[in-house]
């Protein structure tokens, strides 16, 4: 759209952005997170071609990708467009597809951490250390589709489908968006270890406690997504996957102060931020 803007592209594309147009351009900015590989690596090829995906011919996994791209770019509103609806929308801007095109392999240039793939049998298209919307980790675990839109901004999302506790962490709390029952101790303790406090009410005899508690033996995973802060700039920031986790201990109740152990331990570039509560 900049180019555009600058007189720089030629022809039809040259001309008054359509309103679609205009819409995904706004979209592209939501995007600046992404820094998952595998999934960069994935659009690109994507995009690459001349016409949009048959959404009927795609894998689970790979409308799931579909998805998430789609989310950022047309937004979440309860009016979004069907996938299909959405792909063949998208490629009918060229100037769009281009700037995504560059975009992608400018992002997946500058990676510089490793984003393994989640290690479960799941088509749920996450990696670990990588970033993503509340939005994006929604969509990946089929949350939101066509003719559902499961979304919240709740700090624990349980997948019945997966049997998988999703946690969103945010370290720093900001008084003006959290209650004072809601600013909870959340910190890295270790590389391996992070501490975390369960929502306000949540007892340790309770069923969400025992979930918790015993999640390992009845056959569910924890999964962790942590933020520095809400916010910064304006803009909403994206969580950082750190993968599976496993209950290691608890203190007190309402709420339940627990401490996990991560599977694989955060990277030295991650921790310092990580461990910016302790």
């Amino acid at each position: 759209m900049l180019q555009r803007e600058l007189g720089w592209l030629a022809g039809a594309a040259s001309g008054e952005p359509s309103d679609d147009e205009q819409r995904l351009g706004r979209g592209v900015g939501r995007l600046l997170h992404l820094d998952d590989t595998d999934r960069l690596s994935f659009l690109l090829q994507g995009l690459a071609h001349g016409q949009p995906p048959v959404v009927q011919n795609l894998s689970e996994t790979d409308r799931r990708r579909w998805r998430m791209l789609l989310l950022q770019l047309w937004g979440t509103s309860p009016d979004r467009l069907a996938l299909q609806d959405a792909l063949d929308r998208l490629w009918a801007c060229p100037a769009v597809l281009d700037e995504l095109r560059d975009l992608f392999a400018l992002l997946l240039e500058r990676t510089d951490h490793l984003a393994p793939p989640l290690d479960w049998d799941q088509p749920v298209p996450l990696a670990l250390h990588a970033r993503y919307s509340r939005a994006e980790i929604y969509a990946s675990f089929g949350l939101i589709t066509d003719t559902q839109q499961t979304n919240g901004q709740s700090g624990v999302l349980f997948d019945r489908a997966t049997q998988c506790n999703v946690l969103f962490i945010t370290l720093k709390k900001s008084e003006r968006l959290f209650s004072p029952t809601t600013r909870y101790n959340d910190y890295a303790i270790s590389p391996w270890e992070f501490h975390w406090e369960s929502q306000s009410l949540t007892r340790e005899a309770s069923s969400t406690g025992q979930r918790y508690i015993h999640h390992v033996e009845r056959g569910s995973r924890v999964l962790l997504f942590v933020r520095e802060e809400s916010k910064r700039g304006g803009v909403t920031l994206p969580f950082l996957c750190l993968g599976f986790a496993d209950y290691v201990s608890h203190e007190g109740q309402r709420p339940m102060a627990i401490c996990w152990r991560l599977h694989r331990a955060i990277p030295g570039g991650f921790y310092p931020e990580l461990a910016v509560a302790v």
